[in-house]
């Protein structure tokens, strides 16, 4: 054949088989029929210059006595076999100057399989059906020469495709041999693999692929398939006598949808192309999940264009702000799914509080399950660090502010920062607010420092200066106005409501007048009228009121309910006696007073002082429509999404403070339930004496936000530099600075600083952490240049860094933990509560002497012992308690710090916080506070204690006591608490119910839960199991990582060592 004949043929060598000649018809593939080779036909196709086909003429089978037909050495194709249209389509796919658009014929498209409609082309081999692997070389060398496939490289290579026909029918009913609808299966199915390479293919082809495809089918004459059915079988039969290996059609079916849909979303995104695919580049089945999960069936148009930026598919840091309840965080969720599934690198989503850590873990659970990907916690005690490397399926890690920095750290340590494709950060706007603040801007400034690979999204509904953001992060910025319901708000001055109207002189137009009336009595409850607010919305509708203080709270829900009419208790009667029956198991039968008074009328408060398991409950029963009542501190407002028709401001106030624009725009965000609610309403209450503070507060602009790395000493700039040298990201002055220049604080340093430069503070910080002894200079040079020289960190800086312990502190818990190895007693816990007990906490502890006393008289001889090996004697205290003056010094911190060791110890002994809080007279939401953090503190000193060796006593001690700590709970429920959302009360009826370990929980039926254990709604039931599987796999993995690590070959075997030796 001439050159031009040779590029569109193509064939594959299989092993030579003596068969007896056949005098009859060459059989052709079941998908594909042969072509009689019509020399000048192809030689006028050729001077045309045109390769694509728009329909295939089957012509009549002519008998070919060559020896070179499919019976003997060779199986030959035609033009027009399916081999030389894949030759086509690859050689027009190569000459495009962008592998983005692939224009395929119609014959090529009628052999797509299921899988175009995910935008994949399977392409299935005609003749022998052996597995043909395309890859660059195949495709230089196809033009010139026979593709080999070697015998080893498939099961099938033995088997003639006559034969593998004969199989495929084997199990068919013999009528079915020649009906059309049989061969239409044939087409797509013949074969049991597929060419691994999948192009994209457009989408709105797929009619005419039917077309095209019917057509190839329907043009087949039926004497000449009935003749060639004959010589089929007979042929079929006499190979089927031969011995031949068994082969299985089943890895067919292993590639499934989702791999499918992964593997071009992987490639469309590589490929950076327009085509996103079936759900934002990531499977169909994500979209799916969304409306399974979450009844999210169609995205805002904001969230449509945000995710189709330009600067978010370049994959540019991004910052985007919208108000309240637009639907920032299913933008970031899809983001993050993108990266895990598609560009498969884990992902880190920072978030401001360990309540909404756990809210995101149980509800991202399900989807990991689903697709294939590992959620882990990294909030007060819980995390490992470095995480642990995952063989096959990414890991995406859900954080607090603290435990992301750490996270970070343990990552650039390792080596492993690259491995982190996409960090996530909501509430970006915290960035300025404190301590918090500082390690957040740590933490971005590290990797933006460290890893040019990784993406950084951040989102907030309440940022202003958003260029020094920008400029930080070096990100792109998209913003909206969009809400999904309509906010309208008011402001209520004596019985007048007027609405907040910016076009308005002063900023506010007249709307209506209270007309409730009130009694003499009610009006001195109720000077505010309170409610008269309340009463127009409940019980049908929620309502939020924000009160300044806690005790303001609980004072307003009482007064409210006192108020109320008896037709507010009939509303959902049962379901708030289910509450409270909830509450009580929880509790251990124990039940808040006011909320025992105010839960029949629907109303409850919501602060720090109830326990997370009662906020827990209270929060499900107002999302249901229990409760339609919340009055609650700000805090609600930064937390848990927990939306109402109506938000009343009790007073611009938080605390004693007034109202910043920040927390004024964040509570009334909370106004509007999208999906229920028409409009959204917000109410602050003013006085006279409060309007032009007021009138100032709804017009001016959001509050900027400003770095507080140098501000908060301790624990932002000195932390960074200390943490800097350790991971050896910058080990001089010159590198230091230069860090410097890149954070939030150097890009606003001509702001933030007036008396000092930046080299100035710089020094001076790496001066106090050299004669604190956290650091060490390597050579100094000399007098006028100093600090121009290498630092390298000591062993109680690294210890310091590594445990993120506070600065401030680090050289006082050195001391307490040296002082306690001399005499350490170990007869109970108390001593070790007290060496984890938090600096920070006891500085804000006010103790009651008589209950301090009380309790030192019921200690142990031992545990006195402690007390004063500490330096606080029985003595002071009870002078103390009489109010006798006390001449000896004694350090505060230390007598506070042992108060809340006896707190601490008490509870693990009795493990009930009620029976605790009345002891030392401790709201219970502190006690549980106080118990996190020495949770979290107890961990933060084991890993400090692990890098010096002279303290190896404490690292098993605290690491048991660090458990404690974080359930306090009896041994046999721990390893149900470990399970993201189970709290005491509900580890208790699993327990009770035969539910004794994450296994049962993992394998447990949802519905058989709801059945089993009381007051279980079924989306919790959903996330309990599925966050058990979830933690249930990561520790199957990690065990199979170990299992591989021990058998592994040492990289540093003798015998290797010596071999790559020998070969250099």
């Amino acid at each position: 054949m001439d050159e031009g004949d040779s590029r569109i043929r193509r064939r594959v060598s299989v092993r030579k088989r003596n068969r007896h000649s056949l005098d009859s018809v060459s059989a052709a593939c079941p998908a594909t029929e042969l072509k009689s080779s019509d020399k000048e036909k192809e030689d006028e196709e050729m001077e045309a210059g045109s390769r694509r086909r728009k329909t295939v003429d089957v012509q009549p089978v002519e008998i070919i006595d060559s020896e070179e037909d499919m019976f003997g050495d060779y199986d030959s194709f035609a033009e027009n076999s399916l081999l030389a249209q894949v030759d086509d389509l690859e050689q027009k796919y190569l000459q495009l100057p962008e592998h983005r658009n692939h224009a395929t014929d119609h014959a090529t498209e009628g052999l797509c399989s299921e899988s175009n409609k995910h935008n994949t082309l399977n392409v299935p081999t005609a003749g022998d059906c052996t597995e043909l692997n395309i890859d660059e070389h195949t495709r230089n060398q196809s033009r010139h020469e026979d593709v080999a496939i070697e015998p080893e490289a498939d099961i099938l290579y033995d088997v003639p495709s006559s034969q593998v026909l004969f199989f495929e029918n084997l199990h068919k009913p013999s009528s079915d041999l020649g009906d059309p609808s049989t061969e239409e299966k044939d087409w797509n199915s013949s074969s049991p693999k597929t060419v691994n390479e999948k192009l994209p293919i457009n989408r709105e082809q797929p009619q005419q692929t039917v077309e095209s495809s019917s057509k190839i089918r329907t043009s087949s004459d039926a004497n000449r398939r009935k003749s060639l059915k004959d010589h089929l079988k007979s042929t079929m039969t006499g190979n089927a006598k031969a011995q031949t290996p068994i082969f299985s059609r089943t890895k067919q079916l292993k590639e499934t949808l989702l791999s499918e849909e992964i593997n071009v979303a992987k490639k469309t995104i590589e490929s950076s192309s327009d085509d996103l695919g079936p759900f934002y580049s990531l499977p169909s089945k994500v979209r799916d999940l969304y409306v399974q999960f979450k009844g999210i069936e169609k995205l805002y148009e904001w969230q449509h264009t945000c995710l189709t930026l330009k600067s978010v598919q370049e994959r540019k840091n991004l910052i985007y702000s919208l108000p309240t309840s637009g639907g920032k965080t299913l933008v970031a969720e899809i983001l993050m799914l993108q990266e895990l599934l598609c560009r498969r690198k884990d992902v880190l989503m920072i978030l401001p509080y360990v309540a909404i850590v756990q809210e995101k873990i149980s509800g991202l659970s399900s989807f990991g399950i689903e697709l294939g990907f590992f959620v882990e916690e990294y909030a007060g005690s819980k995390g490992k660090f470095p995480p642990i490397k995952r063989r096959e399926k990414k890991s995406l890690y859900i954080a607090t502010i603290e435990k992301g920095h750490s996270l970070v750290n343990s990552l650039i340590e390792t080596g492993r920062i690259s491995s982190l494709g996409l960090v996530v950060v909501d509430e970006l706007h915290m960035i300025g607010e404190g301590s918090r603040g500082a390690i957040l801007e740590m933490t971005l400034a590290k990797i933006l420092y460290t890893s040019k690979t990784t993406q950084i999204i951040g989102m907030s509904a309440t940022l202003n200066n958003v260029e020094d953001l920008q400029e930080f992060l070096q990100a792109e910025y998209y913003t909206s106005q969009f809400r999904p319901v309509e906010l309208k708000e008011y402001l209520k001055i004596n019985d007048t409501i007027y609405e907040v109207d910016s076009r308005a002189e002063n900023g506010m137009t007249f709307s209506r007048l209270l007309n409730y009336k009130y009694s003499d009595t009610l009006k001195k409850m109720d000077p505010d009228q309170l409610v008269a607010l309340v009463t127009e919305v409940i019980p049908n509708y929620s309502c939020l009121v924000f009160c300044p203080t806690k005790k303001n709270c609980e004072n307003v829900a009482e007064m409210i309910c006192k108020s109320l009419s008896k037709e507010y208790l009939k509303h959902k009667e049962k379901e708030k006696q289910e509450v409270i029956k909830n509450l009580k198991n929880v509790s251990g039968g124990n039940l808040c007073r006011v909320l025992k008074h105010t839960i029949p009328f629907g109303v409850a408060y919501h602060h720090s002082g109830l326990t997370s398991e009662e906020r827990k409950l209270l929060e499900e029963a107002y999302s249901t429509g229990v409760l339609c009542l919340f009055t609650c501190t700000s805090t609600l407002a930064a937390g848990v999404n927990l939306p109402a028709r109506r938000v009343i401001l009790r007073a611009p106030y938080v605390a004693k403070e007034f109202l910043k624009r920040n927390q004024y725009k964040q509570m009334i965000g909370r106004a509007g339930r999208a999906g229920i609610d028409s409009v959204g309403e917000s109410i602050l209450i003013l006085q006279e004496k409060d309007k032009h503070q007021v009138l100032e507060l709804i017009s001016r602009p959001l509050e900027n936000c400003y770095s507080h790395l140098v501000q908060e000493f301790t624990k932002g700039i000195q932390a960074l530099f200390l943490s800097l040298i350790g991971l050896k990201i910058a080990t001089n002055l010159d590198d230091i600075y230069r860090f410097m220049s890149g954070t939030f604080f150097g890009v606003q340093q001509k702001v933030l600083l007036k008396e000092k430069s930046l080299w100035e503070i710089t020094v001076e910080s790496l001066r106090y952490l050299t004669e604190k002894g956290l650091l060490q200079k390597d050579t100094v040079y000399g007098s006028e240049e100093e600090f121009q020289n290498n630092f390298h960190i000591t062993k109680l800086g690294r210890a310091s860094f590594k445990g993120t312990i506070d600065l401030a502190y680090c050289d006082i818990l050195y001391r307490d933990l040296k002082k306690g190895l001399e005499g350490l007693m170990l007869e109970s816990l108390l001593h070790l509560i007290y060496l984890t007990t938090p600096y920070d906490m006891a500085s804000q502890c006010d103790p009651d002497w008589m209950v301090y006393f009380r309790q030192f008289n019921q200690l142990s001889p031992a545990e006195q012992n402690v007390a004063a090996l500490v330096g606080v004697s029985e003595n002071f205290i009870g002078k103390k308690a009489s109010g006798q003056a006390i001449r000896k010094k004694v350090d505060k911190n230390i007598v506070n710090r042992l108060y809340l060791s006896f707190i601490l110890y008490t509870l693990l002994k009795e493990t009930n916080i009620w029976s605790v809080s009345e002891k030392f007279n401790v709201p219970r939401g502190y006690i549980q506070s106080l118990l996190s953090g020495a949770a979290a503190f107890s961990s933060c000193v084991l890993h400090f204690c692990e890098e010096l060796e002279e303290f190896w006593v404490y690292r098993a001690l605290l690491g048991e006591l660090t458990k404690k700590l974080t359930y306090c709970v009896k041994a046999e429920l721990v390893p149900l608490m470990e399970v993201t959302g189970v709290l005491e009360g509900r580890a208790r009826q699993l327990y009770n119910a035969g539910y004794k370990s994450l296994t049962h929980l993992a394998n447990a039926n949802p519905e058989v839960l709801i059945r089993t254990i009381d007051h279980l709604s079924r989306r919790q039931a959903k996330q309990i199991v599925s966050s058990a599987k979830m933690l249930l796999h990561e520790k199957a993995e990690a065990l199979q990582e170990e299992v591989e690590e021990l058998l592994r070959l040492p990289s540093d075997f003798p015998g290797i060592v010596a071999s790559s030796t020998e070969k250099a």
